[in-house]
């Protein structure tokens, strides 16, 4: 009599002899095949860069909206600053904004206009920290110059001056008011090549603009360069010997630009 069939589960559940492992070595493994696999090995880095991502956006639109709320907080309290105290109270509190400059700018020129032109010139020059380079900055600069100028600073003046006047990316009408008062300086330190030359400068950096008019003005009131004398060298004289014994004096010789 045959031995009844084993049908014991347990003997049987091992047996993987026809299971096939389905890695990057399997020779064509399926869409899904691949997806798996690649999620099998970088699953938690994508996770991780996904989570990275978002936490970078959401900080990113977190930072804005902070800075937008500080900036109207600051707009508010400039507004707010209705006298000079409120004015300084909010500039020396928050010394870097850029309303800060602008607060920093109107207590200079206050003072600039009640003659006090030292406390003019730290609140231009505070201003100027403020505003760096813009056409707001540019006026502090030129505002600090001529405050200098006016304290009795005269060289240095003309170093902020010419700082300004020489400055190729700065406003060019403020450029142009800084060359006209170099111009203005030089013609009255008898120095009216000096003056001649900043007046073309003027005249070059804003044509159209009003300082381009006073400096014409300045320059018609200047006068003229002298002429060099020139060179002339001994080759060139005339031999009284050679002069044809004709009675007449040789030809005067005309330098072009003398004037005739």
């Amino acid at each position: 009599m045959a031995a009844p069939a084993d049908h014991n589960p347990s003997r049987t559940a091992g047996d993987d002899r026809n299971l096939v492992t389905i890695d990057e070595n399997y020779l064509a493994p399926s869409f899904e095949d691949r997806a798996v696999m690649f999620w099998e090995k970088h699953g938690r880095t994508v996770i991780t860069v996904l989570v990275l991502i978002a936490l970078a956006i959401v900080g990113r639109f977190a930072f804005q909206h902070f800075a937008e709320a500080r900036e109207r907080a600051i707009a508010a309290e400039y507004a707010a600053a209705q006298d000079s105290a409120a004015l300084r109270a909010f500039a020396e509190a928050r010394p870097t904004a850029p309303l800060a400059g602008a607060a920093f700018l109107r207590l200079a020129d206050e003072a600039y206009v009640a003659g006090n032109f030292a406390a003019a010139q730290a609140d231009y020059e505070a201003a100027l920290r403020a505003l760096g380079a813009s056409p707001l900055g540019d006026r502090a600069r030129l505002g600090f110059a001529i405050s200098k100028l006016l304290a009795g600073d005269t060289a240095g003046a003309k170093t902020a001056l010419e700082s300004l006047a020489n400055d190729v990316v700065a406003t060019r009408t403020l450029r142009g008011e800084a060359a006209f008062h170099l111009a203005v300086l030089e013609r009255d330190a008898g120095r009216p090549a000096e003056a001649i030359r900043w007046t073309e400068q003027v005249l070059g950096v804003d044509p159209s603009g009003l300082w381009a008019q006073r400096a014409l003005q300045l320059r018609m009131s200047l006068p003229e360069p002298a002429a060099a004398a020139p060179e002339i060298s001994l080759q060139s004289v005339p031999d009284s010997s050679a002069t044809p014994a004709t009675g007449e004096a040789p030809a005067a010789v005309s330098f072009p630009g003398s004037g005739g």
